[in-house]
C-alpha cells in the first residue's frame, strides 16, 4: 500500500500545471513537455503555434475557469511532425440487394509538443492600445490640414 500512496503523490506533483483548451474542434488536456496528436494544421515542422481558446487553467495555487475562455491565457505549441492515423475500414451493405461498398480512411494528424502554458497580460497588447490612441489624435489633425 505504501507504493500506491507514493505513486499517487508523484502523480499529483506532475499535474501541478495543466490547461484544458480547444484545438481543431476538440478539447484537450494540455501539460507542459508532452506531445499530442491533433488534426492537421497548416504549419511547417518546428513552427510555433499559440492557442488562446483556454477553457480551464490550473496552476500550483488555483484553478481558473473561463466564461467561456480564460482571459490572457496562452498555450505555446511547437509542431514536431505531420503523420497519418491508422486506417479505418468502412463497409456498407444492403441486404438482399447485392450492394456492397468497402472504403478506407486515414486521418491526417499533426504532432505538437507543449512548450509553455502562460496566464497574464502580454506586453504587445498594451503597446498596441497606445498606438491606437496616437492614431486617433493624428487623424483629425491631418483632416484639418487637408481642408
Amino acid at each position: 500500500m505504501t507504493n500506491s500512496k507514493n505513486s499517487a503523490n508523484n502523480s499529483s506533483k506532475s499535474n501541478e500545471l495543466y490547461a484544458i483548451a480547444e484545438a481543431s474542434g476538440q478539447q484537450f488536456w494540455f501539460e507542459v513537455d508532452r506531445y499530442y496528436d491533433i488534426d492537421r494544421l497548416n504549419a511547417k515542422e518546428k513552427d510555433k503555434i499559440t492557442l488562446e481558446k483556454v477553457l480551464v487553467l490550473k496552476d500550483k495555487e488555483s484553478i481558473t475557469i473561463g466564461k467561456p475562455y480564460v482571459k490572457d491565457a496562452k498555450i505555446e505549441l511547437e509542431v514536431v511532425s505531420h503523420k497519418r492515423d491508422k486506417k479505418i475500414l468502412v463497409y456498407k451493405m444492403r441486404p438482399k440487394k447485392k450492394t456492397r461498398r468497402k472504403m478506407g480512411h486515414r486521418q491526417e494528424l499533426t504532432r505538437v509538443m507543449v512548450k509553455s502554458i502562460k496566464i497574464g497580460k502580454s506586453v504587445p497588447k498594451s503597446s498596441s492600445k497606445k498606438e491606437e490612441t496616437v492614431k486617433k489624435e493624428t487623424k483629425p489633425k491631418s483632416e484639418k490640414s487637408t481642408n
